[in-house]
């Protein structure tokens, strides 16, 4: 499967660089981020952020969430939410909007992700992951999994070689 390509923008605030830095890199740095954290919003409007393990997979960012857990809750009544990562040298804003994952097929690989990265072993059963053991911010088992594809990205720079930048995403 081909992923969207975004169009790059340089930040206004960011003059001293001579252009936006390549998706190839912003990329990188979304795939290769080890702990992520979500922001989603409460029904009430104030913010809700958690640590999460996420994988990119076809263009997109997965996450898993026990079905009791408040990020699921905040995800049903909105599901607009961000994801954030960092490193040495950047730091990764992922905007989007959050969809529950329910088919077979597409569950089974982003398990093989998760395996890949994490060393984490799911199995797949009635459109969720079950799993021997999983993380506190995710809750109890069976876990929902939500794809995330991304309408903006933005990354900033640790260092005077990330230009910061802005990648929007064609929503069609």
């Amino acid at each position: 499967m081909s992923e969207r390509q975004p169009v790059a923008e340089k930040l206004p605030a960011s003059v001293e660089y001579p252009a936006p830095t390549p998706w190839a890199e912003g990329r990188r740095h979304v795939i290769e981020g080890q702990l992520y954290w979500l922001v989603t919003v409460r029904p009430d409007g104030r913010p809700h952020v958690r640590p999460v393990l996420a994988v990119w997979l076809d263009g997109a960012l997965y996450f898993a969430a026990g079905a009791g857990t408040r990020k699921r809750k905040n995800l049903i009544h909105d599901p607009h939410c961000a994801i954030t990562t960092a490193d040495d040298e950047a730091h990764m804003v992922v905007e989007g909007t959050a969809t529950r994952v329910q088919d077979d097929a597409k569950l089974r690989r982003v398990a093989e992700a998760y395996a890949a990265k994490y060393d984490w072993h799911v199995t797949v059963r009635d459109g969720a992951f079950e799993a021997e053991y999983g993380a506190p911010t995710a809750g109890l088992p069976p876990y929902e999994v939500y794809e995330v594809t991304p309408e903006t990205v933005f990354g900033f720079g640790a260092n005077e070689t990330f230009s910061p930048t802005r990648w929007r995403f064609d929503r069609g």
